[in-house]
């Protein structure tokens, strides 16, 4: 059989590779090593939140966006410094996907039957100075169907071209090598693996059952990043964020291992940026696991009290949901790999919300009458799963009782009731007036300035030991990988670049697996939305590129 293209791995980068080279009239071998079952990879798994700038749901909200502001956002978040070598490529991707998110993204996701929420998402506020850290305005916009409502229409194009003799799709092949000859890669080796019944998400077997082979002039790996490989992740952490966690949770699903990256490096393909990468700081240990070490990010909203290990209070801009990585480091500067989060039954009914498709059964349901269901008193559902069984979470009626069940939980006596009461004391009494010099309390009084923050993500202002405002709720917030941000080298074509600066012949790259374009478009620090936006972008550039070869 005759292939023009091959692309390796059916995530949503790889869908939507196959879907533009499909509309181009090209004859594609779609492989991966999982299963049917798995068909959209991680992004299947995702909340389905996209970056878009200056969109109809933004200005409905009264919200002023602009790609000018974008742009500063991105580049004061991003902190390339590497422009003449490892960022090169990267910050043109930046610039290209810049004018995608304020230009046609929308218009063609619409095209496509994608829908979104109304009310946008403000995530990574910052807490820095204009040309900082962090989105200056909300530009999370959550698809209607979260991760399976954006893989839907790209898979549902796959399928259209297997049934007209465009792709064929082989899932338990896992590719070992790539193939070259005189320089230019030319095909794909690899072993076909047993036939897998796990279901979606869960590790599957990787016996051998027998080999393959096949050819052509053009191979796009599109394999994902390292999330799942702690020993990767160990062996990439930067200096800069500390000594890399003793324990972690995974994010990810277990086939995010990233073996695709060392072999595409064996042909000739380079990896850059090895050193930039995307961990949250707000994971949970599931209490109903599907991969291993199976952890869950809480999406806060701004008003928890942030405290470390030995419980004291987290310094200015690391409150929830403002910086990521710098909460990372300083969390990580602490000596401990994990947090705590305290708060009220007032907060978490209103601020808590679970990362993840599974975890929004009405979202992803597309249910109206469920999604309304969350303005009613009392946690959603899957919180307040987590509040009753989740290893993670505490309830208590008085700080004392509080206290003792967090040094239950950690199995130590770091924990003094008495020097967390007086902190929460004194942030208690920073309520009294409509000024304060406590920085947390202003950032979620003007957060409820923005009425999509008022109506469904900021709690009222109160104060947290006010018996009428518990029962008191403690969380221990572990490290959670989830996103490589470096990775292999592209142009705007997504041709893979090696070591000499020159694009290897007949070598593509898109998704995580090349930094979401150019090994690694977001820099140093993403602006959330990005993720599932960089594969949909690389994967476009890439199959639209080779289109019209």
């Amino acid at each position: 059989m005759e292939y023009d293209v091959i692309v390796v791995g059916a995530g949503l980068a790889g869908l939507v590779t196959t879907s533009e080279l499909i509309k181009g009239g090209k004859k594609v071998l779609l492989l991966d090593q999982e299963s049917e079952e798995f068909l959209g990879g991680q992004a299947w798994w995702s909340f389905g939140g996209l970056f878009l700038v200056d969109s109809p749901e933004q200005r409905r909200l009264g919200i002023k966006d602009s790609l000018e502001l974008a742009r500063q956002d991105w580049m004061g978040s991003a902190g390339f410094d590497r422009e003449e070598d490892e960022d090169y490529w990267a910050k043109q991707w930046a610039e290209a996907y810049l004018e995608f998110a304020a230009g046609e993204k929308r218009e063609w996701l619409h095209s496509l039957g994608v829908r979104f929420f109304p009310v946008v998402g403000w995530a990574e506020r910052g807490g820095y100075l204009a040309e900082g850290h962090g989105n200056s305005v909300p530009r999370f916009h959550i698809v209607w169907g979260t991760g399976p409502g954006i893989v839907q229409p790209f898979e549902k194009a796959v399928r259209d071209g297997m049934e007209k003799g465009l792709v064929d799709y082989h899932p338990r092949h896992q590719v070992d090598e790539l193939l070259t000859a005189n320089g230019a890669v030319i095909g794909v080796q690899g072993s076909i693996l047993e036939p897998s019944g796990v279901k979606r998400g869960e590790s599957s077997s990787r016996t051998v059952v027998g080999e393959f082979t096949y050819n052509a002039p053009a191979v796009v790996v599109c394999s994902g990043g390292i999330g799942a490989n702690f020993d990767v992740v160990r062996e990439n952490w930067p200096k800069r964020l500390g000594n890399p966690p003793e324990r972690m949770i995974s994010g990810v699903p277990a086939h995010v291992d990233g073996r695709m990256l060392p072999i595409t490096e064996k042909a000739g393909g380079r990896i850059v940026n090895k050193d930039r990468m995307w961990h949250y700081t707000e994971g949970i240990r599931n209490w109903n696991p599907i991969w291993p070490s199976h952890g869950i990010r809480i999406l806060p909203g701004p008003s928890s009290i942030w405290l470390n290990a030995e419980g004291k209070r987290f310094d200015a801009p690391n409150f929830p949901g403002f910086d990521t990585l710098g909460t990372l480091h300083t969390i990580q500067d602490t000596g401990y790999d994990y947090s705590w989060f305290i708060l009220t039954a007032k907060i978490i009914e209103k601020e808590f919300a679970l990362s993840g498709s599974e975890q929004n059964p009405d979202l992803t349901g597309k249910s109206i009458k469920q999604v309304l269901s969350r303005i009613l008193p009392g946690p959603p559902k899957p919180v307040q799963a987590f509040m009753d069984k989740g290893e993670d979470f505490i309830v208590a009626r008085t700080i004392e009782e509080l206290v003792e069940g967090m040094n239950l939980v950690t199995g130590n006596e770091l924990l003094d009731v008495n020097t967390i009461e007086r902190q929460l004391l004194a942030r208690d009494r920073e309520m009294d007036n409509s000024f304060t010099k406590d920085l947390q309390i202003t950032a979620l009084r003007g957060a409820r300035n923005y009425i999509g923050d008022k109506l469904i993500r900021v709690a009222k202002p109160h104060k947290i030991l006010d018996p009428k405002n518990g029962p008191l709720i403690a969380v221990r917030l572990n490290i959670l990988t989830r996103k490589t941000l470096g990775g292999l080298q592209t142009d705007l074509e997504g041709r893979v670049m090696n070591e000499f600066e020159k694009a290897v012949p007949g070598l593509y790259a898109a998704g995580e697996v090349a930094g979401f374009g150019g090994g690694g478009v977001h820099g140093y620090r993403a602006l959330e939305g990005t993720f599932l936006g960089g594969c949909l972008f690389s994967g476009r550039q890439v199959g639209r590129a080779l289109s019209q070869i």
